[in-house]
């Protein structure tokens, strides 16, 4: 009886269709993956150097001896900063207790944005001023192998809790990166308030905590490592002194990966899935009549 249901059923024919539903997936599934190459136009070359701005973000950046907060007052600044560095790769990182690279060296500018916006004293977990861990991890940022010019921008309030701060300084020039330090806050200094809170931190004594600027520091390490301090009160004139910085240094040409163009071949896979779908439709399983 089953013999006689399927006598006209060929399983030669079934045997293409299924074939040709298998050969059509795998163009599917290649096809999904979106396989592409480089353009013979490889993107922009870009002259420039390598910069890591470390921000700090400890709850002493959030006094108002600066306004609006010394906090924002340096990210305005870093916003400006990186404006006027069209063709230097950006590296970003925090510090406070402990210091975490952010964001590595890139041309991606608008990221860099992104992330220097969304920095506060919770983007670190362990409070407290610790530069000489900044600076150690800034040197992590750069790659050895790189022939640009290497320069770290040091934006902090100085009240660091370390001691070998300017050994790190040391080692950093000695393997030819340039820091410049910009101090922000008063030497008056301001009380610091709780980013939790919002109220005023107090001693043991109940007397509310200043904060000063301890340009002392930030004079030191700079000119350990042939850079200039900067006090930034107005961000245009620290602009101008940081820029004067890089006035002279030898531009390396590097190659922007972000600006590459690609040629896909979606399409010429795509198309023979299509054609094999339509031709396994119009493929029976049935065999030919006789004559």
């Amino acid at each position: 009886m089953i013999s006689a249901l399927f006598k006209n059923h060929s399983s030669l024919k079934s045997g293409i269709k299924f074939s040709l539903l298998l050969i059509a997936f795998a163009f599917g599934c290649i096809a999904l993956t979106n396989p592409r190459q480089p353009d013979d136009i490889l993107g922009d070359e870009r002259k420039g150097i390598d910069i890591v701005i470390a921000l700090d973000v400890s709850n002493s950046m959030s006094a108002d001896d600066v306004q609006p907060n010394r906090l924002l007052k340096a990210k305005d600044f870093i916003s400006k900063l990186i404006d006027e560095l069209p063709d230097d790769r950006i590296a970003l990182m925090l510090f406070a207790g402990n210091a975490y690279l952010q964001m590595p060296l890139t041309f991606d500018h608008g990221a860099a944005k992104l992330y220097i916006a969304a920095a506060s004293p919770g983007s670190i977990p362990s409070q407290g001023t610790v530069i000489s861990e900044a600076l150690d991890k800034s040197r992590l940022a750069f790659e050895e192998d790189s022939e640009r010019f290497k320069s770290l921008i040091l934006i902090t309030d100085g009240e660091t809790h370390d001691e070998d701060v300017l050994q790190k300084a040391e080692q950093l020039a000695v393997r030819g990166v340039m820091i410049n330090t910009i101090g922000i806050g008063s030497s008056e200094g301001s009380a610091i308030r709780d980013t939790a809170t919002g109220l005023q931190k107090r001693d043991e004594t109940g007397r509310p905590v200043l904060s000063k600027l301890n340009d002392g520091i930030l004079k030191e390490i700079a000119g350990t490592a042939k850079g200039t301090y900067v006090h930034l009160k107005n961000s245009d004139d620290a602009l101008a002194a940081i820029k004067n910085q890089y006035l002279g240094i030898e531009k390396k040409s590097l190659t922007d990966a972000s600006l590459f163009t690609f040629q896909t071949f979606y399409g010429w896979l795509a198309l023979p899935m299509l054609l094999i779908l339509i031709l396994e439709i119009f493929i029976t399983d049935r065999k030919k009549s006789a004559l």
